[in-house]
């Protein structure tokens, strides 16, 4: 009995060490879970996001840090609401994918005021002022809708026939939306062939695009090419096109982002023509920066992920690899 009372109150001190040790402000340094982590994530929204989620949880419990995690449910007060708590529960570093770019200052500030280090992870914010964030973790956006572009362009080299595109925009306002909007006009504005003839919000969602890719349909009945900003939209899509009697990846060639498994399963169906690789796995990389801001040590401004494009033919190559 003698021991086995021992062994709770070693257990319930050890529990009480690993829940209050986030109020060290950041002191102790990155051993085991000495470290709790604050990190606001944007939603559920996509297959994208939730295997980010799970790489974000499992690379804190392999890396001994205690995670303190919220969904804002796609709502920037949510967010701010959650980084305000972790700056009151003193956490010793926040990470958050900020779901728009805009409107971050004043709770950044009060996040420095209180010596508690932020790191940006998967999307950016527009903040003038760089030193309210230590580091930004995530993709080239503007990157991935250059190649998105570049496929099309080399796609249609020998055409000189109109080319007519619709895009499904990402959440509005969001920095992979903005981005690779961006990216992928600055390939095609060169040749006037390409002409965006309708785009709109799909909020990153398989529901939203199918139901605006049923609207394109209805309005624009002569589409050649469908450009998602993500696999969901694209994968709403194609149901949209299929029950409009078109084929997808034949008659209107479709090019997404992100390379999740379904978008890849139907990249290897010859639904999708292209896809252009997001990595969600920035698990791993966000806690070895955690823990060397934690320490105090400089890292840089900004880590970007390694990533590639694939093919019909590459994607039947890999996808029974995939992790996500």
């Amino acid at each position: 009995m003698f021991k086995r009372i021992s062994a709770l109150v070693l257990a319930g001190l050890t529990a009480m060490t690993v829940t209050s040790c986030g109020g060290s402000g950041g002191g102790s340094g990155g051993g085991g879970g000495s470290i709790t982590m604050g990190f606001s994530q944007v939603g559920a929204e996509s297959g994208w996001r939730t295997a980010n989620t799970k790489s974000v949880q499992d690379s804190a419990k392999n890396a001994g840090i205690t995670l303190k995690f919220s969904d804002a449910q796609q709502k920037q007060e949510n967010q701010i609401k959650a980084i305000r708590s972790y700056i009151q529960q003193k956490v010793d570093v926040i990470a958050f994918s900020p779901v728009v770019e805009s409107g971050w200052d004043t709770v950044l500030k009060e996040a420095k005021d209180a010596k508690i280090p932020v790191i940006l992870t998967d999307r950016a914010v527009d903040s003038k002022d760089t030193s309210l964030y230590k580091t930004f973790l995530g993709s080239d956006f503007v990157e991935e809708g250059k190649k998105a572009g570049q496929w099309l362009v080399n796609e249609y080299k020998d055409s000189k026939d109109p080319v007519n595109i619709v895009e499904l925009q990402g959440t509005t306002g969001s920095a992979p939306a903005n981005d690779r909007k961006a990216g992928f006009q600055d390939v095609i504005k060169a040749d006037p062939k390409f002409k965006v003839i309708a785009s709109q919000t799909g909020d990153f969602t398989r529901a939203k695009g199918k139901e605006v890719m049923e609207a394109f349909l209805k309005s624009n009945p002569d589409i050649d090419v469908l450009y998602a900003h993500n696999d969901d939209m694209g994968l709403g899509a194609i149901e949209a096109i299929e029950g409009a009697g078109k084929v997808p990846g034949k008659d209107i060639k479709i090019v997404t982002v992100d390379a999740v498994k379904d978008g890849m399963q139907a990249l290897s169906d010859g639904k999708i023509n292209f896809i252009v690789e997001c990595s969600p796995l920035l698990g791993p990389q966000l806690m070895d920066l955690a823990k060397k801001v934690v320490k105090g040590e400089q890292v840089p401004a900004r880590v970007v992920t390694q990533e590639t494009t694939f093919t019909q033919e590459q994607a039947k190559q890999v996808l029974s690899s995939r992790q996500y």
